[in-house]
């Protein structure tokens, strides 16, 4: 660790590295490999993906300046290692790096979930998790994937939260922050147990709705004559029903506890509504809906301290 400190004491608004090494080109990786060019955070960029394609497109597009043909190539002498891969994959990844990595490398992920990601790192790594592995988690991507669609401003002015790991020196973590800050990230530090069971509320059950939703709608007998009637609102409504199913599959399976805890909610709430129409009560039904909209007005709403920050 005293080596990383001594590597960036120098510069500690912008560390700058060497060697970036993405493992995972695709639309994360791609656009943090184009976000620390731009920001100018590492000298070389070089990037792993099981699809040569993949590496053949992004070389093409400028993303990285050149390609490994194995994420332990692609990790040795790198002193910055992002891992923008399906959170499944990571303990497997970080297995095949080990034996690669400097004794300096800071090694980051942007994995949705964080409890299995710790749990994963300290397996894999043993003492160098805590040494040399920092989970994070930046908020963007959207609903199309694929180097393709990188781009340098996806981070920009996005929330990224970073769940230390036990025993990370502070230090370790103020580089990660400093990192993510050039890119154009907001940093948050939280518990990898209170990220879980809040992204399972903010993000990880919107997607199971609006994924069982359109499941749903396009099985009825006229699905598909519905569908070509729908407007803005559906669009608004299931564009996230479009996310890569591989990715958020893994999602499912790593918090499936605190998603299923705020399904039994959402479950409860369906039914309250359900039972107003029922009833015919519609006076308690406009005020359900009242609640609701104000919550969304009182959340999209700058707060005061917003517009001073």
């Amino acid at each position: 660790m005293d080596t990383l400190i001594g590597t960036y004491a120098d510069t500690p608004a912008k560390p700058q590295f060497k060697r970036l090494a993405v493992l995972g080109v695709g639309l994360l990786g791609g656009s943090f490999a184009l976000a620390a060019k731009h920001a100018g955070l590492a000298q070389e960029i070089v990037g792993y993906s099981k699809s040569p394609s993949t590496i053949k497109a992004a070389r093409a597009a400028k993303v990285i300046d050149h390609g490994a043909d194995s994420a332990l190539h692609a990790a040795t002498d790198a002193d910055l290692i992002l891992l923008a891969v399906p959170v499944s994959a990571i303990g497997p990844l970080l297995k095949q790096i080990r034996i690669g990595l400097s004794p300096h490398a800071l090694v980051m992920d942007v994995g949705s979930t964080k409890g299995n990601v710790v749990a994963a790192a300290q397996e894999a790594l043993g003492d160098m998790a805590s040494r040399q592995f920092v989970p994070c988690h930046p908020i963007a991507g959207g609903e199309h994937s694929g180097v393709q669609h990188a781009r340098s401003a996806l981070f920009d002015g996005r929330r990224v939260v970073i769940t230390p790991m036990i025993n990370n020196p502070d230090r370790f973590v103020e580089v990660a922050s400093q990192i993510w800050e050039a890119v154009g990230g907001v940093v948050s530090i939280m518990d990898a147990s209170e990220h879980d069971a809040a992204f399972a509320a903010v993000s990880h059950l919107p997607h199971l709705v609006a994924f069982a939703y359109v499941y749903a709608m396009a099985r009825q007998p006229k699905g598909g004559s519905y569908l070509q009637l729908a407007g803005p609102g559906f669009r608004d409504f299931t564009r996230i029903a479009a996310s890569d199913p591989t990715l958020w599959r893994d999602v499912f399976s790593a918090n499936n506890t605190e998603i299923l805890q705020q399904l039994q909610l959402f479950k409860q709430a369906i039914a309250g509504f359900e039972a107003q129409m029922r009833q015919g009560n519609w006076s308690v039904m406009e005020s359900l809906i009242r609640q609701a909209s104000q919550s969304r007005k009182d959340w999209a709403s700058p707060s005061p301290a917003d517009d001073i920050a």
